[in-house]
């Protein structure tokens, strides 16, 4: 059975992976290979933002940080692993997009809002006047779009994705 997400070389044309992405720190590369493992085991045919919700809480800890404090976090984790399990089934076979930005097809295996808060990400860490997004830069470019189905599964978790968009924009997370 073949992946549903791409596996190409980084050296074939066209090959060059997000998570290879030299913009990228080890922290963020970690991040979008496991938000890749996940949509495989899942059998989602691209990377969305909720993949990429979860795997920023798996990897970074100034990220679970955001949401240490209350119960937030236990419930926002029970959302997603219910993803996993059945409740994403419904996004399955579809492509996550807002309908605000042309359709972009296979760019490195990421819906087109997955690749756009990538791009998000990059800008804000490049507004900060350093070279490679981390965590948090990632974080606030997921709940950016109301459509995205990371801001779907924060919202079913009880957290506020505008009060905490706007926590995000005004914190320096660390440069690493």
């Amino acid at each position: 059975m073949q992946p549903r997400i791409p596996r190409q070389s980084v050296s074939e044309p066209g090959g060059h992976r997000a998570d290879h992405d030299v913009r990228l720190g080890e922290e963020l590369a970690a991040v979008v290979s496991g938000a890749r493992r996940r949509a495989v085991r899942d059998g989602d045919r691209q990377i969305d933002t909720a993949h990429l919700l979860h795997s920023l809480l798996e990897h970074d800890p100034e990220v679970r940080a955001v949401f240490e404090g209350g119960p937030q976090l236990a419930r926002l984790l029970a959302y997603l692993v219910q993803r996993s399990i059945g409740y994403g089934l419904r996004w399955q076979g579809s492509v996550e997009d807002s309908g605000a930005v042309p359709v972009v097809t296979e760019a490195d295996g990421l819906s087109p809002l997955a690749a756009g808060a990538m791009e998000y990400a990059h800008e804000r860490a490049a507004g900060r006047g350093v070279d490679r997004a981390n965590g948090v830069d990632l974080l606030a470019a997921v709940v950016t779009d109301p459509e995205a189905r990371a801001v779907e599964v924060l919202t079913r978790a009880g957290i506020d994705t505008e009060a905490l968009l706007t926590g995000l924009e005004g914190r320096v997370p660390d440069s690493h």
